[in-house]
């Protein structure tokens, strides 16, 4: 009895004569793809002028977007004559003097309750346009005026109508040291505040710790100056 044997066809130039055959044909034109459409892409950026690099770039850290330093004065004009002046606003939780100017007839030399109630004025402005975004910000916060000493009060006395205890640590920072750089404040640089009551007027002072550190207590003085004349 004869058995027939089947008979295996020869394979043609197109024929897949394998199982892995075309797994691996599969795997040659991707990787064929990769290489050019990497090569268009390194194509791609040499034409925008952009050198290719293997190499991390450390590009340093990025810029502050808080400098407290401002690039130059303005140059607003001013309807009435000025005189420069000195004021103390926050800057990256510290206390920066930022140079501005007020009319003469409030910032006047002799009168120590004119310049304090136009510094404080300074104070209670919104910072320009310019001071904010160098980072600058004011924390005092109105109504908030100056009047002469009481009789009885130490020499050289301002009586604010808020207890100055009242104010957030870093207002009445801004607001002590401010008025230390002028003719508002004492001999040596001290500060006597007083509220609308009737505790008795105290004298700061602005240190280097309290620029650096507003919202901590600021240092007192003691004794204060002889009474106010009446």
């Amino acid at each position: 009895m004869s058995r027939v044997h089947g008979s295996r066809r020869a394979a043609g130039p197109g024929t897949e004569a394998g199982p892995g055959r075309g797994t691996a044909r599969h795997g040659v034109r991707r990787a064929v793809a990769a290489v050019a459409g990497a090569v268009a892409l390194a194509a791609a950026v040499s034409g925008c002028g952009i050198r290719t690099t293997t190499v991390p770039v450390d590009a340093g850290p990025a810029p502050s977007r808080v400098p407290c330093t401002l690039s130059g004065k303005e140059t607003a004009a001013q309807a009435q004559p000025q005189m420069p002046v000195r004021v103390y606003l926050v800057c990256a939780s510290a206390l920066e003097a930022v140079d501005r100017t007020v009319p003469i007839s409030e910032g006047r030399t002799g009168n120590r309750v004119r310049i304090a109630q136009a510094l404080l004025g300074e104070l209670l402005e919104e910072p320009s346009e310019t001071e904010r975004e160098a980072g600058f910000a004011s924390l005092v916060r109105g109504p908030l005026t100056v009047s002469p000493p009481r009789d009885g009060d130490p020499a050289g006395t301002l009586r604010l109508s808020r207890q100055p205890e009242d104010l957030p640590p870093a207002a009445l920072a801004q607001v002590v040291c401010t008025l230390a750089e002028s003719e508002a404040a004492t001999a040596g640089g001290t500060v006597v505040l007083a509220g609308p009551g009737e505790y008795a007027p105290r004298g700061y002072r602005c240190t280097d710790s309290v620029k650096q550190r507003p919202d901590t207590a600021l240092p007192t003085t003691g004794p204060l100056p002889s009474p106010a004349a009446s």
